[in-house]
C-alpha cells in the first residue's frame, strides 16, 4: 500500500478526530497537486512544469534586481536636497564641444543618476516638484525590466498547462479551489462588487487631486497623470494636516517599538519575550537577536529570531519565516515553533534608528504573523501557525496593524528620542485622518492589482495574451487613473510570482481584520480578555480548524457570506473603518 493510498483510506473511513481528518484531507490534496492520480507520463510533465515555474520565478526576481532602470537628471537642483545623499552624482560639460579642451575644468554641471528601483522611485515621485523628472522616472521605473515580459508570458503558459494537466480550466481555478473562495468566479464577483462600491468615492478623490494640482500649478485645464499622485496627495495631506514625517519618526525609535510590542504581548497574552544566547554557529549575523516567548504558567511557547537591519546582499523587504512548526509529540510534550522576522530598516544596532510610521505598521504586521506561529497549538505541524488557507493567512498580520494606529497603544512606547515626551494624542489623531484622506484610491489600487493577478492566470485564449494590453485595459476599467503608454509595471509585480491568482487574499484579510478589530478589539485593545479571545478562538488553531467555522465562532456569522459555492467577506466593516460607509 502506498502512502497516498493509506491516506485516502484513512480519510474515507471516518474514524479520525477532526484535526486528523483535516490532515488526511490536506495530505491527499497535496498528493493530487503533484499528480499522483495521473499517468506516469503526465506526472513527469507536472514535475517538469513545477521546475520550470520555479526557475521562471527566480529569473523574474533576478531581472528586477539586475535591471531597475535609471534616468540622468540635470541640473541636480531639480532633485530635492534631502534625496541627494541617496543618489549617484554625475557630471557633464556645458560648453560647445570645440571649447571643451580649454575650459572643461571650469564648466562642469552636476546632476544625479536616479536608479528607478521601487524604493527610490517612490521617493522621487513623492518629493520631486519637477513634473518632467517625475514623468521620466515613472515611465522608466514602470517599464523595467523589459525582459520580464517574455518571462511572464512563459510563466502564464506553464501555469496554465499545469492547471489543465491537473484537471482544472485554468491555473487560477487550480490555485483557488482549496481556499475559502473556492473558485475564480467567486473572487471576481467579490472584487467587482467592492470596486463598484468604492468607485464613486475614488472618482471624487481623483477630482479633488486634479483640482488641487490645477490650483497649485495655476493651470485651469491641467490633466492629472499617474506620476502626479504621490506628489500631490502628499502636498494635500501636508496642507490639510501639517504633518512632518521627520517629526513623526522622532517618536518611533526601533528600540522603543520593540519594547512596545513586548508590552502589548504581555498585556494581551500574559507572555513575555526574553533575550537568549546563541549556540555556537546558530546566528547568521552579529545584529540578529534571539528571543524566547515565555508564559508564567505554560512555560516557553516558542522562539523568535529578529533580523531587522538592512545590509548588502540581504533578502529585500520584510517577511516572516517559519523555521520549525509546532506539533504535538505526546500527551505531555509539544514541539515548540521557531520563527524569524526579517526586515530592512535603516541604520544599525546601537545607533539611533528611527522608523517612519509606515515601517512601524510593517513591524506590527510581521509581528502578527510571528504571534500566529508562536501561539498556535496544533497536533500536526502541517497546520502550525500561518499554515492556513491563503485567503485567511494575512488576517492576524492585518489585525495587528490596527494596534500601530491606536493612541492607547502608541502612548505606551512612542516617546521622543531626545526629550522622552510621549507622542501627542492630537498628532496621532491627525495621522489617522491623513491615513483615510485617500482611502478609496488606495483600496481601488488593491482591487486593480487583485483583478490583474486573477486575470493573467485565468482561462487563456489559444494564442498567448499581450499582457501590456490586458493590464492597460484593466486599469482603464477598474481605476480612475490613466494608463501610460509604453509602461508595463506588472513586470516587477513580484506577487505574481509568490501569490499567483492569490493576491485577492490581502483584501479578504483586510475585511476580516477590520471586522475583528471593530467587534472584538477596539473597545479595549489592551485587555487580557481581548487577548484571550484572539488566542483561544483564532491564533491557537492555526489551520487545524475549518476557516469559516473559525471566523464565525470568533466574530459571529455575519463576518462571511456564501456566494456561488464559495465564501466572501462582509465588506461593511472595511468601508466603515476607511470612512467609506
Amino acid at each position: 500500500m502506498t502512502i497516498c493510498t493509506a491516506v485516502v483510506k484513512a480519510e474515507q473511513e471516518g474514524f479520525l478526530q477532526t484535526e486528523a481528518h483535516r490532515a488526511a484531507h490536506a495530505l491527499r490534496t497535496d498528493f493530487e497537486k503533484g499528480g499522483v492520480h495521473l499517468s506516469a507520463e503526465k506526472v513527469d510533465r507536472v514535475n517538469q512544469l513545477n521546475t520550470e515555474i520555479v526557475q521562471l520565478g527566480r529569473q523574474f526576481n533576478e531581472n528586477i534586481m539586475i535591471d531597475p532602470g535609471s534616468i540622468d537628471v540635470y541640473p541636480g537642483s531639480r532633485i530635492p536636497k534631502h534625496l541627494h545623499s541617496h543618489l549617484e552624482p554625475i557630471y557633464r560639460h556645458t560648453l560647445p564641444r570645440e571649447n571643451l579642451l580649454i575650459s572643461a575644468y571650469k564648466k562642469k554641471e552636476k546632476g544625479f543618476r536616479v536608479t528607478t528601483d521601487p524604493s527610490t522611485l517612490s521617493s522621487i515621485l513623492r518629493w520631486t516638484a519637477d513634473d518632467e523628472v517625475r514623468k521620466r522616472a515613472y515611465i522608466k521605473g514602470n517599464s523595467s525590466p523589459h525582459a520580464n515580459l517574455a518571462i511572464l508570458e512563459k510563466l502564464i503558459c506553464a501555469r496554465d498547462e499545469l492547471g489543465q494537466t491537473l484537471g482544472c480550466k485554468s491555473y487560477s481555478e487550480f490555485a483557488i479551489q482549496p481556499n475559502m473562495a473556492a473558485s475564480p468566479d467567486v473572487v471576481m464577483s467579490f472584487l467587482i462588487d467592492l470596486s463598484m462600491t468604492i468607485r464613486p468615492k475614488a472618482d471624487e478623490e481623483f477630482r479633488s487631486i486634479r483640482e488641487f494640482k490645477r490650483k497649485m500649478c495655476n493651470e485651469k485645464c491641467a490633466d492629472l497623470q499617474p506620476w502626479d499622485e504621490a506628489y500631490f496627495t502628499g502636498k494635500m495631506k501636508s496642507s490639510a494636516y501639517d504633518l512632518d514625517p521627520s517629526v513623526i519618526a522622532s517618536y518611533f525609535s526601533l528600540s522603543h517599538c520593540l519594547e512596545g510590542l513586548k508590552v502589548l504581548v504581555k498585556s494581551l497574552f500574559g507572555a513575555t519575550f526574553h533575550s537568549m544566547p546563541f549556540a555556537p554557529g546558530e546566528s547568521w549575523h552579529p545584529s540578529v537577536m534571539k528571543l524566547s516567548l515565555h508564559h508564567p504558567e505554560e512555560g516557553d511557547l516558542g522562539f523568535l529570531y529578529l533580523d531587522l537591519y538592512s545590509r548588502k546582499e540581504k533578502y529585500p523587504g520584510c517577511a516572516h519565516f517559519a523555521i520549525r512548526g509546532g506539533r504535538r509529540l505526546s500527551g505531555t510534550e509539544y514541539q515548540l515553533p521557531i520563527v524569524a522576522l526579517v526586515c530592512n530598516f535603516s541604520a544599525s544596532p546601537g545607533s539611533s534608528s528611527r522608523l517612519n510610521h509606515l515601517d512601524v505598521e510593517t513591524l506590527f504586521h510581521e509581528f502578527g504573523h510571528a504571534l500566529h506561529s508562536l501561539l498556535s497549538r496544533t497536533d500536526y505541524q502541517h497546520f502550525s501557525g500561518t499554515r492556513v488557507v491563503l485567503d485567511l493567512a494575512e488576517t492576524p498580520s492585518n489585525l495587528f496593524e490596527h494596534y500601530a494606529w491606536d493612541y492607547r497603544v502608541l502612548r505606551t512606547f512612542a516617546r521622543h528620542y531626545a526629550t522622552g515626551d510621549v507622542i501627542p494624542e492630537k498628532l496621532v489623531a491627525v495621522m489617522n485622518s491623513a491615513r483615510n484622506m485617500f482611502a478609496a484610491t488606495e483600496l481601488q489600487r488593491q482591487i486593480f492589482l487583485s483583478i490583474t493577478d486573477l486575470t493573467l492566470f485565468g482561462e487563456q485564449p489559444s494564442t498567448p495574451i499581450d499582457t501590456i494590453s490586458v493590464v492597460a485595459d484593466l486599469k482603464r476599467k477598474y481605476t480612475s487613473w490613466n494608463h501610460v503608454d509604453g509602461t508595463h509595471w506588472h513586470t516587477r509585480f513580484t506577487h505574481l510570482i509568490t501569490y499567483g491568482a492569490g493576491y485577492y487574499s490581502y483584501l479578504y484579510a483586510k475585511c476580516f481584520s477590520e471586522t475583528i478589530w471593530q467587534e472584538i478589539c477596539s473597545e479595549d485593545p489592551f485587555s487580557m480578555s481581548t487577548g484571550t479571545a484572539i488566542r483561544t478562538k483564532f491564533l491557537q488553531h492555526g489551520g487545524a480548524k475549518d476557516p469559516v467555522q473559525l471566523l464565525q465562532d470568533f466574530v459571529g456569522s455575519g463576518v462571511v457570506r456564501s456566494s456561488n459555492g464559495g465564501i466572501v467577506p462582509d465588506i461593511s466593516s472595511l468601508c466603515k473603518g476607511m470612512g467609506l460607509g
